[in-house]
C-alpha cells in the first residue's frame, strides 16, 4: 500500500506540470484547450522515439517533447487568432489530428523504452535510490522549477498583458494589446508545458503510447478544482497567484493518491473514466452548494434583524 501511494505521489506531481498547463488556459483564458489529450500523448511520443530510434540523450529527448507541444499549443492557437475558429473547435480539430501525427511519429501504435536510458534511471542510478525515490526527486524539482518559472513570466509586462486577455479581453484591445498575439503565446505555453509533463510521464513508465493523452484534459480539470476547492478550505484562503500554481499541482497529486486507493479497495480501472468525472463534477458542485448556503444564511440572519 505504502509503495503504492509513493507511486501515485510521483505520477501526481509528473501530470501537475500538465495540470499547470491546463491552468493558463482554463483559469486565466476561459479556455477548456482539448489540444492537452493530444499535445500531452505528441511529448511522450517524441520523447520516445527521440531515445529509442534515434539514440539522443534522455533529457534532449525530454525538451524534444516539450518542444512539440508547444508546436501543437501553437497550431491551435494560429487556428483560434489567424481564422477566428473557436478556441474549442481549433483544440478539437489540432487533438484529433495529433492521434495521426502521434501514430506517424512512432510509426506503431507503442513504444517501449526498454533497455533505454532515462533520466530517472540516471538519477537514481547517480544517487543510489529506487527509481521510485528518483521520480520524485525530479518531479518535485521540475516542478518547483516550472512554478517559479510561471510565477516570474505572468509578472512581467508580457505575462501581465495574457492574464489581463483573460480577465477582460475588450479592455485589452482599448490599451492597445494585440490579443491575438497573447492567446497564441499562453496556448503555446500551456501545451509545451503538457508535452514536457507527457515526455517525463513516457519515461517514468517506460514507454508511450498514442493513447496515453487521453482524459488527461479531464484529470487536469478535475486536480485544478480539487487544488482550488482545498485552498478555500485552508484558513487565510490561497489567493496568491503562486500559491494557486501550487495548489494546482497539489490537486494532481490528491486525485492520483485518491485514484490509488481507489484502486486499492477493488474499483475496476476501467471506470477510471467515470470515477474521474465524478470528482470533477463533485468539485465543481461542493462549492457552489457551500456558497449558496451560506448566502441563505446571511440572508436568514439580515431577515431576523
Amino acid at each position: 500500500m505504502l509503495l503504492s501511494l509513493t507511486g501515485a505521489v510521483s505520477q501526481g506531481i509528473l501530470w501537475g506540470i500538465m495540470v499547470l498547463g491546463v491552468f493558463i488556459t482554463f483559469r486565466m483564458l476561459d479556455i477548456a484547450d482539448l489540444t492537452v489529450d493530444g499535445s500531452f500523448a505528441l511529448g511522450g511520443c517524441v520523447a520516445a522515439v527521440a531515445s529509442v530510434n534515434m539514440g539522443l540523450d534522455p533529457l534532449v529527448s525530454v525538451l524534444l517533447g516539450m518542444l512539440a507541444g508547444l508546436v501543437a499549443g501553437a497550431v491551435t492557437g494560429l487556428l483560434h487568432t489567424l481564422f477566428d475558429i473557436p478556441a474549442i473547435l481549433a483544440g478539437i480539430l489540432t487533438q484529433i489530428s495529433l492521434w495521426s501525427v502521434n501514430l506517424r511519429v512512432m510509426g506503431k501504435s507503442n513504444t517501449p523504452l526498454l533497455g533505454v536510458d532515462t533520466v530517472f534511471s540516471r538519477v537514481a542510478t547517480l544517487l543510489g535510490v529506487s527509481n521510485n525515490v528518483a521520480t520524485l526527486v525530479i518531479g518535485v524539482l521540475v516542478a518547483a522549477l516550472c512554478v517559479a518559472f510561471l510565477y516570474w513570466f505572468f509578472g512581467t509586462e508580457i505575462g501581465s498583458a495574457m492574464r489581463a486577455t483573460g480577465q477582460n479581453e475588450d479592455m485589452c484591445r482599448a490599451l492597445g494589446i494585440d490579443v491575438r498575439v497573447t492567446k497564441l503565446l499562453a496556448l503555446s505555453l500551456s501545451n509545451g508545458l503538457v508535452g514536457l509533463s507527457g515526455a517525463l510521464v513516457c519515461q517514468s513508465q517506460k514507454y508511450a503510447d498514442i493513447n496515453m493523452g487521453t482524459g488527461a484534459i479531464v484529470i487536469g480539470l478535475a486536480a485544478i478544482v480539487i487544488g482550488e476547492v482545498l485552498g478555500r478550505l485552508t484558513p487565510g484562503k490561497l489567493q496568491a497567484f503562486g500559491s494557486r500554481l501550487t495548489s494546482a499541482v497539489v490537486g494532481s497529486v490528491i486525485y492520483f493518491i485518491i485514484r490509488a486507493i481507489v484502486l486499492q479497495m477493488g474499483m475496476d480501472a476501467n471506470d477510471m473514466k467515470l470515477f474521474s468525472a465524478v470528482i470533477v463534477a463533485l468539485a465543481l458542485v461542493v462549492p457552489v452548494v457551500l456558497e449558496r448556503s451560506q448566502a441563505r444564511r446571511a440572508w436568514r440572519k439580515g431577515g431576523e434583524r
